[in-house]
Protein backbone atom coordinates (compact mmCIF):
# COMPACT_ATOMS: atom_id res chain seq x y z
CA UNK A 1 0.00 0.00 0.00
CA UNK A 2 2.86 2.39 0.63
CA UNK A 3 4.87 1.94 -2.43
CA UNK A 4 1.38 2.79 -4.28
CA UNK A 5 0.58 5.57 -2.38
CA UNK A 6 4.17 6.45 -2.92
CA UNK A 7 4.11 6.06 -7.13
CA UNK A 8 0.17 7.54 -7.02
CA UNK A 9 1.81 10.36 -5.31
CA UNK A 10 4.51 10.99 -7.17
CA UNK A 11 2.66 10.66 -11.07
CA UNK A 12 0.78 13.28 -9.24
CA UNK A 13 3.74 15.53 -8.87
CA UNK A 14 5.78 15.00 -11.84
CA UNK A 15 2.64 15.83 -13.88
CA UNK A 16 2.16 19.28 -12.81
CA UNK A 17 5.82 20.22 -11.99
CA UNK A 18 5.22 20.56 -8.41
CA UNK A 19 2.63 23.04 -8.18
CA UNK A 20 -0.72 23.56 -8.94
CA UNK A 21 -3.66 21.06 -9.24
CA UNK A 22 -2.20 16.97 -9.63
CA UNK A 23 -2.68 15.67 -12.53
CA UNK A 24 -3.68 11.93 -13.38
CA UNK A 25 -1.23 9.33 -12.06
CA UNK A 26 0.63 7.58 -14.20
CA UNK A 27 2.47 5.33 -11.95
CA UNK A 28 -0.70 2.35 -11.55
CA UNK A 29 -2.68 0.66 -13.98
CA UNK A 30 -6.40 2.08 -14.65
CA UNK A 31 -8.23 -1.02 -13.17
CA UNK A 32 -5.90 -0.55 -10.21
CA UNK A 33 -6.14 3.58 -10.02
CA UNK A 34 -8.99 4.87 -7.73
CA UNK A 35 -9.49 7.67 -10.24
CA UNK A 36 -9.43 6.01 -13.37
CA UNK A 37 -13.07 4.50 -15.23
CA UNK A 38 -11.92 1.12 -15.26
CA UNK A 39 -11.06 0.60 -11.46
CA UNK A 40 -14.63 2.99 -10.52
CA UNK A 41 -16.33 0.23 -12.93
CA UNK A 42 -14.91 -2.37 -11.08
CA UNK A 43 -16.15 -1.01 -7.80
CA UNK A 44 -19.76 0.06 -9.28
CA UNK A 45 -19.87 -3.93 -10.33
CA UNK A 46 -19.44 -4.93 -6.32
CA UNK A 47 -22.01 -1.93 -5.60
CA UNK A 48 -24.64 -3.52 -7.96
CA UNK A 49 -24.22 -7.15 -6.65
CA UNK A 50 -23.85 -5.83 -2.82
CA UNK A 51 -27.70 -5.95 -2.82
CA UNK A 52 -28.62 -8.95 -5.10
CA UNK A 53 -27.92 -12.08 -2.11
CA UNK A 54 -30.70 -9.68 0.05
CA UNK A 55 -33.03 -9.20 -2.83
CA UNK A 56 -32.61 -13.06 -4.02
CA UNK A 57 -33.38 -14.40 -0.88
CA UNK A 58 -35.82 -11.96 0.52
CA UNK A 59 -38.82 -13.66 -2.19
CA UNK A 60 -37.55 -17.00 -1.04
CA UNK A 61 -41.36 -18.04 0.33
CA UNK A 62 -42.38 -16.46 -2.46
CA UNK A 63 -40.64 -18.72 -4.94
CA UNK A 64 -41.69 -21.61 -2.09
CA UNK A 65 -44.87 -20.98 -0.87
CA UNK A 66 -46.50 -24.39 -2.21
CA UNK A 67 -43.70 -26.04 -0.80
CA UNK A 68 -43.45 -24.30 2.31
CA UNK A 69 -47.21 -24.40 3.76
CA UNK A 70 -46.87 -27.78 2.95
CA UNK A 71 -43.95 -29.04 3.97
CA UNK A 72 -44.24 -26.85 7.61
CA UNK A 73 -48.13 -27.74 7.72
CA UNK A 74 -48.86 -23.62 8.04
CA UNK A 75 -51.72 -21.66 6.54
CA UNK A 76 -51.53 -18.68 4.07
CA UNK A 77 -51.83 -16.39 7.43
CA UNK A 78 -48.61 -17.83 8.72
CA UNK A 79 -46.56 -18.01 5.60
CA UNK A 80 -47.56 -13.90 5.24
CA UNK A 81 -45.89 -13.93 8.31
CA UNK A 82 -42.30 -14.65 7.32
CA UNK A 83 -42.80 -11.06 5.33
CA UNK A 84 -44.40 -9.73 8.66
CA UNK A 85 -40.65 -10.67 10.52
CA UNK A 86 -38.75 -8.95 8.05
CA UNK A 87 -40.51 -5.65 7.53
CA UNK A 88 -40.82 -5.38 12.20
CA UNK A 89 -37.48 -4.20 12.16
CA UNK A 90 -37.23 -2.19 9.85
CA UNK A 91 -39.81 -0.08 10.96
CA UNK A 92 -37.46 1.27 13.54
CA UNK A 93 -34.10 0.75 12.19
CA UNK A 94 -35.03 2.74 9.27
CA UNK A 95 -33.98 5.84 11.29
CA UNK A 96 -31.05 4.52 12.39
CA UNK A 97 -29.34 3.21 9.41
CA UNK A 98 -27.83 5.87 8.34
CA UNK A 99 -26.98 7.11 11.67
CA UNK A 100 -25.43 3.58 12.72
CA UNK A 101 -23.02 4.66 8.90
CA UNK A 102 -22.38 7.97 9.71
CA UNK A 103 -21.50 7.98 13.58
CA UNK A 104 -20.92 4.58 15.03
CA UNK A 105 -19.85 1.60 12.30
CA UNK A 106 -18.70 3.78 9.35
CA UNK A 107 -19.50 3.08 5.64
CA UNK A 108 -17.00 -0.18 5.28
CA UNK A 109 -17.82 -1.97 8.65
CA UNK A 110 -21.35 -0.78 8.81
CA UNK A 111 -21.98 -2.42 4.99
CA UNK A 112 -19.61 -5.50 6.62
CA UNK A 113 -21.88 -5.95 9.65
CA UNK A 114 -25.48 -5.93 7.92
CA UNK A 115 -23.89 -8.69 5.01
CA UNK A 116 -23.32 -10.78 7.76
CA UNK A 117 -27.19 -9.79 9.38
CA UNK A 118 -28.36 -11.11 6.19
CA UNK A 119 -26.38 -14.25 5.42
CA UNK A 120 -27.01 -15.31 9.47
CA UNK A 121 -30.54 -14.31 8.79
CA UNK A 122 -30.75 -16.83 5.99
CA UNK A 123 -29.28 -19.49 7.38
CA UNK A 124 -31.47 -19.17 10.66
CA UNK A 125 -34.07 -19.43 8.34
CA UNK A 126 -32.85 -22.15 6.04
CA UNK A 127 -32.35 -24.01 9.97
CA UNK A 128 -35.80 -23.48 10.94
CA UNK A 129 -37.16 -25.74 8.05
CA UNK A 130 -34.12 -28.35 8.39
CA UNK A 131 -35.26 -28.99 12.32
CA UNK A 132 -39.35 -28.17 11.23
CA UNK A 133 -39.21 -25.44 13.64
CA UNK A 134 -41.84 -22.83 11.98
CA UNK A 135 -40.91 -20.31 14.86
CA UNK A 136 -36.67 -20.31 13.95
CA UNK A 137 -37.68 -19.60 10.65
CA UNK A 138 -39.70 -16.65 11.78
CA UNK A 139 -36.45 -15.72 13.88
CA UNK A 140 -34.53 -15.88 10.40
CA UNK A 141 -36.57 -13.66 9.31
CA UNK A 142 -36.35 -11.00 11.93
CA UNK A 143 -32.47 -11.13 11.58
CA UNK A 144 -32.52 -11.04 8.00
CA UNK A 145 -34.55 -7.74 7.86
CA UNK A 146 -32.19 -6.03 10.36
CA UNK A 147 -29.56 -6.02 8.01
CA UNK A 148 -31.82 -5.87 4.64
CA UNK A 149 -32.28 -2.45 4.35
CA UNK A 150 -29.99 -0.68 6.42
CA UNK A 151 -28.26 -2.38 3.40
CA UNK A 152 -29.66 -0.96 1.17
CA UNK A 153 -28.66 2.55 2.78
CA UNK A 154 -25.49 1.49 2.71
CA UNK A 155 -25.18 0.64 -0.94
CA UNK A 156 -26.39 4.08 -1.48
CA UNK A 157 -23.98 5.50 0.54
CA UNK A 158 -21.21 3.95 -1.32
CA UNK A 159 -22.43 5.66 -4.52
CA UNK A 160 -23.00 8.90 -3.40
CA UNK A 161 -19.05 8.52 -2.05
CA UNK A 162 -17.53 7.30 -5.46
CA UNK A 163 -20.23 8.76 -8.05
CA UNK A 164 -20.89 12.70 -8.43
CA UNK A 165 -23.50 14.44 -10.42
CA UNK A 166 -24.94 12.86 -13.82
CA UNK A 167 -23.17 9.56 -12.89
CA UNK A 168 -25.17 9.31 -9.95
CA UNK A 169 -28.62 8.65 -12.10
CA UNK A 170 -26.86 5.86 -13.91
CA UNK A 171 -25.21 4.44 -10.96
CA UNK A 172 -29.02 4.42 -8.97
CA UNK A 173 -30.52 2.76 -11.90
CA UNK A 174 -28.20 -0.03 -11.98
CA UNK A 175 -28.18 -0.91 -8.59
CA UNK A 176 -31.68 -1.14 -8.92
CA UNK A 177 -32.42 -3.21 -11.34
CA UNK A 178 -29.59 -5.75 -10.64
CA UNK A 179 -30.90 -6.04 -7.05
CA UNK A 180 -34.16 -6.86 -8.72
CA UNK A 181 -32.83 -9.29 -11.07
CA UNK A 182 -32.32 -11.18 -7.56
CA UNK A 183 -35.49 -11.52 -7.12
CA UNK A 184 -36.61 -12.41 -10.76
CA UNK A 185 -33.84 -15.40 -10.75
CA UNK A 186 -35.16 -16.33 -7.47
CA UNK A 187 -38.33 -16.92 -8.91
CA UNK A 188 -37.40 -18.97 -11.44
CA UNK A 189 -34.56 -21.20 -10.21
CA UNK A 190 -36.14 -22.02 -6.14
CA UNK A 191 -38.54 -24.17 -7.42
CA UNK A 192 -35.93 -26.08 -9.98
CA UNK A 193 -33.48 -26.07 -6.92
CA UNK A 194 -35.93 -27.56 -4.57
CA UNK A 195 -36.84 -30.33 -7.06
CA UNK A 196 -33.46 -31.55 -7.53
CA UNK A 197 -32.71 -31.64 -3.64
CA UNK A 198 -36.10 -33.89 -3.55
CA UNK A 199 -34.65 -35.98 -6.47
CA UNK A 200 -31.31 -36.15 -4.37
CA UNK A 201 -33.26 -36.70 -1.01
CA UNK A 202 -35.78 -39.18 -2.47
CA UNK A 203 -38.90 -37.47 -1.05
CA UNK A 204 -40.51 -33.91 -0.44
CA UNK A 205 -40.42 -32.63 3.47
CA UNK A 206 -38.95 -29.96 5.73
CA UNK A 207 -35.58 -31.27 5.10
CA UNK A 208 -35.68 -30.99 1.56
CA UNK A 209 -36.75 -27.33 1.90
CA UNK A 210 -34.15 -26.33 4.73
CA UNK A 211 -30.93 -27.70 2.44
CA UNK A 212 -33.00 -26.11 -0.59
CA UNK A 213 -32.75 -22.65 1.44
CA UNK A 214 -29.37 -23.31 2.31
CA UNK A 215 -28.29 -23.39 -1.37
CA UNK A 216 -30.12 -20.37 -2.11
CA UNK A 217 -28.36 -18.35 0.91
CA UNK A 218 -25.08 -19.12 -1.29
CA UNK A 219 -26.34 -15.78 -2.83
CA UNK A 220 -26.17 -14.00 0.82
CA UNK A 221 -22.19 -15.67 1.17
CA UNK A 222 -21.55 -14.12 -2.44
CA UNK A 223 -22.83 -10.18 -1.46
CA UNK A 224 -20.90 -10.62 1.59
CA UNK A 225 -17.86 -11.29 -0.52
CA UNK A 226 -18.86 -8.35 -2.42
CA UNK A 227 -19.13 -6.21 0.71
CA UNK A 228 -15.42 -7.27 1.79
CA UNK A 229 -13.74 -6.15 -1.12
CA UNK A 230 -15.24 -3.17 -1.74
CA UNK A 231 -14.21 -2.74 2.13
CA UNK A 232 -10.35 -2.89 1.13
CA UNK A 233 -10.66 -1.16 -2.14
CA UNK A 234 -12.77 1.79 -0.64
CA UNK A 235 -10.01 2.00 2.42
CA UNK A 236 -7.33 1.72 -0.55
CA UNK A 237 -8.79 5.09 -2.31
CA UNK A 238 -9.15 6.75 0.64
CA UNK A 239 -5.58 6.41 1.74
CA UNK A 240 -4.36 7.08 -2.27
CA UNK A 241 -6.30 10.11 -2.90
CA UNK A 242 -6.85 11.17 0.53
CA UNK A 243 -10.42 10.94 0.10
CA UNK A 244 -12.98 10.69 3.50
CA UNK A 245 -15.90 7.80 4.06
CA UNK A 246 -18.72 8.43 2.22
CA UNK A 247 -21.60 10.03 4.72
CA UNK A 248 -24.85 10.15 4.21
CA UNK A 249 -25.42 13.53 4.72
CA UNK A 250 -27.58 15.25 8.17
CA UNK A 251 -28.53 12.55 10.05
CA UNK A 252 -32.36 12.57 10.75
CA UNK A 253 -33.88 12.45 14.47
CA UNK A 254 -37.08 11.16 15.58
CA UNK A 255 -38.26 14.69 16.75
CA UNK A 256 -38.35 16.09 13.20
CA UNK A 257 -41.53 13.90 12.64
CA UNK A 258 -43.39 16.80 14.21
CA UNK A 259 -42.34 19.20 11.66
CA UNK A 260 -43.12 16.80 8.44
CA UNK A 261 -45.98 18.36 6.52
CA UNK A 262 -49.56 17.40 5.26
CA UNK A 263 -47.97 16.99 1.83
CA UNK A 264 -45.37 15.02 2.79
CA UNK A 265 -47.74 12.64 5.33
CA UNK A 266 -49.95 12.06 2.20
CA UNK A 267 -46.70 11.30 0.38
CA UNK A 268 -46.31 8.32 2.97
CA UNK A 269 -49.72 7.19 2.38
CA UNK A 270 -49.29 6.71 -1.43
CA UNK A 271 -46.26 5.15 -0.94
CA UNK A 272 -47.55 2.65 1.48
CA UNK A 273 -50.78 2.19 -0.66
CA UNK A 274 -48.94 1.68 -3.68
CA UNK A 275 -46.08 -0.98 -2.18
CA UNK A 276 -48.99 -2.54 -0.35
CA UNK A 277 -50.66 -3.65 -3.41
CA UNK A 278 -47.96 -4.99 -4.80
CA UNK A 279 -45.24 -6.72 -2.67
CA UNK A 280 -47.57 -8.76 -0.57
CA UNK A 281 -49.37 -10.02 -3.95
CA UNK A 282 -45.55 -10.99 -5.18
CA UNK A 283 -45.23 -13.31 -2.37
CA UNK A 284 -48.57 -15.22 -3.21
CA UNK A 285 -48.59 -14.55 -6.61
CA UNK A 286 -46.82 -17.99 -8.36
CA UNK A 287 -50.20 -19.92 -5.98
CA UNK A 288 -52.38 -17.54 -7.56
CA UNK A 289 -51.48 -18.30 -11.10
CA UNK A 290 -51.32 -22.04 -10.44
CA UNK A 291 -55.07 -22.50 -8.80
CA UNK A 292 -56.55 -19.39 -10.80
CA UNK A 293 -55.48 -19.58 -14.52
CA UNK A 294 -54.10 -23.25 -14.51
CA UNK A 295 -50.44 -22.40 -15.02
CA UNK A 296 -47.63 -25.19 -14.25
CA UNK A 297 -45.08 -23.87 -11.46
CA UNK A 298 -42.59 -23.37 -13.85
CA UNK A 299 -44.80 -20.80 -16.23
CA UNK A 300 -46.41 -18.66 -12.56
CA UNK A 301 -42.76 -18.87 -11.58
CA UNK A 302 -41.71 -16.47 -15.10
CA UNK A 303 -44.85 -14.87 -14.64
CA UNK A 304 -44.59 -13.58 -10.91
CA UNK A 305 -40.99 -12.13 -12.17
CA UNK A 306 -42.36 -9.75 -14.73
CA UNK A 307 -41.09 -7.40 -12.13
CA UNK A 308 -38.18 -7.60 -14.07
CA UNK A 309 -40.12 -5.08 -16.62
CA UNK A 310 -41.29 -2.76 -13.66
CA UNK A 311 -38.01 -2.70 -12.39
CA UNK A 312 -36.61 -1.82 -16.13
CA UNK A 313 -39.27 0.99 -16.16
CA UNK A 314 -38.14 2.24 -13.01
CA UNK A 315 -34.21 2.06 -13.66
CA UNK A 316 -34.87 3.86 -16.76
CA UNK A 317 -37.58 6.09 -15.19
CA UNK A 318 -35.13 7.34 -12.41
CA UNK A 319 -31.87 7.94 -14.91
CA UNK A 320 -34.58 10.50 -17.13
CA UNK A 321 -35.77 12.07 -13.72
CA UNK A 322 -32.36 12.72 -12.83
CA UNK A 323 -31.77 14.13 -16.39
CA UNK A 324 -34.60 15.89 -16.20
CA UNK A 325 -33.88 18.27 -12.67
CA UNK A 326 -30.89 18.58 -14.34
CA UNK A 327 -31.71 20.35 -17.14
CA UNK A 328 -35.47 21.44 -16.50
CA UNK A 329 -36.08 21.81 -12.80
CA UNK A 330 -38.95 20.88 -10.22
CA UNK A 331 -41.61 21.94 -11.83
CA UNK A 332 -41.15 19.95 -15.12
CA UNK A 333 -40.35 17.01 -12.83
CA UNK A 334 -43.16 17.23 -11.77
CA UNK A 335 -45.15 17.40 -14.83
CA UNK A 336 -42.89 14.35 -16.19
CA UNK A 337 -44.39 12.27 -13.56
CA UNK A 338 -48.10 13.57 -13.52
CA UNK A 339 -47.54 12.58 -17.43
CA UNK A 340 -46.63 9.31 -16.31
CA UNK A 341 -49.76 8.73 -13.64
CA UNK A 342 -51.78 10.54 -16.80
CA UNK A 343 -50.54 7.18 -18.89
CA UNK A 344 -51.42 4.50 -16.73
CA UNK A 345 -54.81 5.67 -16.10
CA UNK A 346 -55.31 5.64 -19.86
CA UNK A 347 -53.60 2.62 -20.62
CA UNK A 348 -56.29 1.32 -17.57
CA UNK A 349 -59.13 3.21 -20.27
CA UNK A 350 -58.29 1.45 -22.83
CA UNK A 351 -57.64 -1.73 -21.54
CA UNK A 352 -61.56 -1.52 -20.49
CA UNK A 353 -62.54 -0.82 -23.44
CA UNK A 354 -60.76 -3.27 -25.58
CA UNK A 355 -61.70 -5.98 -23.25
CA UNK A 356 -65.25 -4.90 -23.85
CA UNK A 357 -64.96 -4.99 -28.03
CA UNK A 358 -63.01 -8.01 -27.90
CA UNK A 359 -65.55 -10.42 -25.58
CA UNK A 360 -62.69 -10.81 -22.68
CA UNK A 361 -63.66 -11.81 -19.03
CA UNK A 362 -62.71 -9.04 -17.64
CA UNK A 363 -65.50 -7.17 -17.05
CA UNK A 364 -67.85 -10.13 -16.20
CA UNK A 365 -69.89 -9.82 -13.04
CA UNK A 366 -69.41 -12.34 -9.99
CA UNK A 367 -72.82 -13.85 -11.10
CA UNK A 368 -72.21 -14.84 -14.93
CA UNK A 369 -68.40 -15.84 -13.35
CA UNK A 370 -69.98 -18.43 -11.16
CA UNK A 371 -72.69 -19.36 -13.85
CA UNK A 372 -70.04 -19.90 -16.53
CA UNK A 373 -67.53 -21.91 -14.06
CA UNK A 374 -70.60 -23.94 -13.32
CA UNK A 375 -71.47 -24.61 -16.88
CA UNK A 376 -67.88 -25.47 -17.46
CA UNK A 377 -68.12 -27.72 -15.08
CA UNK A 378 -71.39 -29.94 -16.28
CA UNK A 379 -69.59 -30.03 -19.42
CA UNK A 380 -66.51 -31.45 -18.01
CA UNK A 381 -68.56 -33.75 -16.03
CA UNK A 382 -70.29 -34.52 -18.64
CA UNK A 383 -66.93 -35.63 -21.42
CA UNK A 384 -66.00 -37.54 -18.57
CA UNK A 385 -69.21 -39.69 -18.48
CA UNK A 386 -69.02 -40.11 -22.31
CA UNK A 387 -65.14 -41.55 -22.43
CA UNK A 388 -66.11 -43.54 -19.83
CA UNK A 389 -68.82 -45.01 -21.66
CA UNK A 390 -67.31 -45.62 -24.58
CA UNK A 391 -64.45 -47.05 -23.03
CA UNK A 392 -66.86 -49.46 -21.22
CA UNK A 393 -68.52 -50.41 -24.90
CA UNK A 394 -65.56 -51.17 -26.06
CA UNK A 395 -64.59 -53.34 -23.36
CA UNK A 396 -67.25 -55.41 -23.88
CA UNK A 397 -66.66 -55.63 -28.01
CA UNK A 398 -63.32 -56.86 -27.85
CA UNK A 399 -63.25 -59.91 -26.08
CA UNK A 400 -65.74 -61.02 -28.91
CA UNK A 401 -63.45 -59.86 -31.33
CA UNK A 402 -61.02 -61.66 -29.69
CA UNK A 403 -62.93 -64.60 -29.71
CA UNK A 404 -64.18 -64.67 -32.96
CA UNK A 405 -60.24 -64.03 -34.35
CA UNK A 406 -59.27 -67.20 -32.09
CA UNK A 407 -61.89 -69.46 -34.00
CA UNK A 408 -60.82 -68.69 -37.43
CA UNK A 409 -57.34 -68.78 -36.24
CA UNK A 410 -58.45 -72.18 -35.44
CA UNK A 411 -60.35 -73.40 -38.05
CA UNK A 412 -57.46 -72.01 -40.79
CA UNK A 413 -54.90 -74.65 -38.91
CA UNK A 414 -56.85 -77.46 -39.72
CA UNK A 415 -57.52 -77.04 -43.15
CA UNK A 416 -61.12 -75.42 -42.79
CA UNK A 417 -61.71 -73.30 -46.06
CA UNK A 418 -63.00 -70.09 -44.57
CA UNK A 419 -65.69 -68.00 -46.24
CA UNK A 420 -64.84 -64.29 -47.46
CA UNK A 421 -67.32 -62.44 -45.60
CA UNK A 422 -65.88 -63.58 -42.03
CA UNK A 423 -62.84 -61.78 -42.86
CA UNK A 424 -64.44 -58.57 -43.81
CA UNK A 425 -67.17 -59.16 -40.85
CA UNK A 426 -63.81 -59.28 -38.18
CA UNK A 427 -62.76 -56.12 -39.81
CA UNK A 428 -65.56 -54.42 -39.84
CA UNK A 429 -65.94 -55.15 -36.01
CA UNK A 430 -62.91 -54.02 -35.38
CA UNK A 431 -63.28 -50.79 -36.97
CA UNK A 432 -66.27 -50.32 -35.21
CA UNK A 433 -64.16 -51.83 -31.97
CA UNK A 434 -61.68 -48.78 -32.36
CA UNK A 435 -64.49 -46.03 -33.34
CA UNK A 436 -65.97 -46.85 -30.25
Amino acid sequence: MAEEERALLDGADGADGGGGSPGPPRALPAACDPRRLPHRLLVLALMCFLGFGSYFCYDNPAALQTQVQRDMKVNTAQFMALYAWYSWPNVVLCFFGGFLIDRVFGIRLGTVIFSVFVCAGQVVFALGALFNAFWLMEVGRFVFGIGGESLAVAQNTYAVSWFKGKELNLVFGLQLSMARIGSTVNMNIMGWIYSRVQDLLGYAGPSTLGLALLIGGVTCLFSLSCALILAYLDRRAEKLLCKEQGKTGEVIKLTDVKDFSLSLWLIFVICVCYYAAVFPFIGLGKVFFIEKFRFSPQEASAINSMQSIQNLGLAVIAIAAGMILDTRGYLFLEVFFSACVCLSLLAVVMLYFVNHLTGGDLNWSARKRAKLQKAAASEAEEQERLRRQNEDDLAKLLPKADAFSLRNKYLSKLGAQLPAHYSSCFSTLAHRSVLK
